[in-house]
């Protein structure tokens, strides 16, 4: 009966040895700063700039649109006390009607823009996470974390590397 109680705490010293011995393998962890990665990454430098080429021309009849409205309001201010009542009117309604005309095309340029830049930031966000996921592991890194931390050393930040895996994919050719 007086070895029982032994057993038990053998087994219960050696149960609590193992994990102190499970945790003496030391953790490999990472950190990306994922603003950073956007900033420089050439596949968001590369997606700005062909949003921008893509919304150009529209944003310029826009401002074409703006800059002769308004040239139609000084128009009024200007030449309104010599103006016809009749005409006066008319030029009023045509230029609340081309106000309304341009908000509305203002509107569905920002919408249109919105929808166009979420799908290429997901498109992005999908890449950068598979750069993450290949510099992980080839580095055997344990954890990486991101948002939210409150500081983390050159040691375990990572993001450079996940850049340059990024500039190496943007070298090479898309696939189809």
């Amino acid at each position: 009966m007086k070895r029982f109680p032994l057993v038990v705490v053998l087994l219960l010293g050696m149960s609590l040895a193992a994990p102190g011995g499970a945790m003496a393998t030391e953790l490999k962890i990472g950190f990306v700063n994922p603003a950073l990665i956007l900033e420089k990454a050439p596949q968001a430098k590369a997606a700005s700039s062909m949003l921008e080429h893509e919304f150009a021309p529209r944003q310029k009849k826009l401002a074409a649109e703006q800059a002769a409205i308004r040239k139609s309001r000084d128009k009024l201010a200007r030449n309104g006390e010599i103006m016809s009542q009749a005409r006066r009117d008319k030029l009023q309604r045509d230029i609340l009607t081309r106000r309304r005309e341009l908000k509305r095309k203002q509107d569905e340029f920002r919408e249109d823009l919105g929808v166009r830049r979420n799908a290429e930031l997901g498109k992005l966000e999908r890449q950068i996470r598979t750069a993450i996921l290949a510099v992980a592991k080839d580095g055997h890194y344990d954890l990486i974390v991101s948002d939210g931390v409150l500081y983390a050393s050159k040691r375990v930040d990572i993001t450079g590397r996940v850049l340059r895996r990024l500039e190496q994919r943007a070298k090479r050719p898309a696939k189809k």
